[in-house]
């Protein structure tokens, strides 16, 4: 609290000037106890994988991995969901969790109506589904989008419905999405990660974001450092995925950490090349902040 320096009536000025000397000395000869706060705060690493790596795959995953994706539904084109029933143990391991739910496509979502019908439905499916797996309440459900550039008006509508949904249920809404620019005219681009935030429904949602092109992504690499999400392009992403499996030759034809040579990202201790996966930074050693 700040003391009043006015000058109390019954008190003579050369009292106040020995006060004030007598504060400046303890002043200069007390130690500094407040600490600036930290402008690089560290991050870490996770990997996301769309097949459960098997439970004697996990203790290996740690030594590298601070977190795990984590699937409440089938991931893009499957059929079955591996990793359910999967989250108390890998709570005993230690992860943190990347909670995931698929997201429809844009050809699936005809109209407005249509888009808001399966927003509903899908959010209250990835709640319950959440719930049933034991992640707490204020847990973060990232959809999963695979459309890059912007996305059709109905898309934000379904978007819209999903959020509105997760966040009745006591969840937090998030989208993986694309953070690599899109040209839409000679002199415009677009980014899918900008083109959710920029929309008004969608202002509130943690967005985690992709982009293997190398420069920014340092390639297929485990650093003790990580860099942070914001040197993705996407300086407002929580999370940033910067190698997937398989390498997309055409963004990662530069990179200075190379993938295996049949194109996949593998974890270190994997002498066996069992597990490719993709590698993300997070600020968080628990992004969804389910291991609650």
């Amino acid at each position: 609290m700040i003391e009043s320096t006015a000058q109390p009536a019954n008190v003579t000025l050369s009292a106040v000037t020995l006060l004030a000397a007598a504060t400046v000395l303890a002043c200069s000869v007390s130690p500094q106890t407040s600490v600036a706060p930290e402008t690089n705060p560290r991050s870490y690493l996770g990997f996301d994988r769309d097949i459960y790596p098997g439970d004697a795959a996990m203790p290996v995953l740690r030594k590298t991995f601070a977190f795990t994706s984590y699937w409440l539904s089938p991931p893009p084109g499957g059929k079955t969901n591996t990793w359910l029933g999967k989250s108390e143990f890998l709570r005993s391991q230690g992860f943190g969790f990347l909670v995931l739910y698929r997201g429809r496509e844009s050809r699936e979502l005809k109209n407005e109506a249509a888009a808001k019908e399966s927003g509903t439905q899908d959010g209250k499916n990835a709640a319950a589904a959440a719930k049933s797996e034991g992640f707490a309440s204020g847990s973060i459900i990232f959809l999963d989008i695979e459309e890059g550039g912007r996305l059709p008006a109905s898309y934000h509508a379904y978007l819209g419905v999903w959020s509105e949904e997760l966040t009745r249920a006591g969840f937090h809404p998030g989208v993986y999405c694309s953070g690599m620019p899109v040209k839409e005219e000679p002199a415009a681009t677009i980014t899918t990660a900008d083109d959710i935030r920029n929309d008004a429904a969608s202002r509130d949602i943690t967005i985690w974001a992709y982009n293997d092109s190398c420069p920014p992504s340092p390639g297929c690499t485990f650093p003790q450092d990580p860099p942070p999400p914001s040197s993705s392009g996407i300086g407002y992403a929580a999370i940033w995925q910067f190698a997937q499996s398989p390498r997309r030759k055409e963004f990662t034809a530069h990179c200075p950490a190379k993938y295996a040579p049949d194109g996949n990202c593998y974890a270190p201790g994997d002498t066996a090349h069992a597990w490719f996966l993709d590698v993300n930074t997070a600020t968080s050693r628990d992004p969804s902040g389910g291991a609650k």
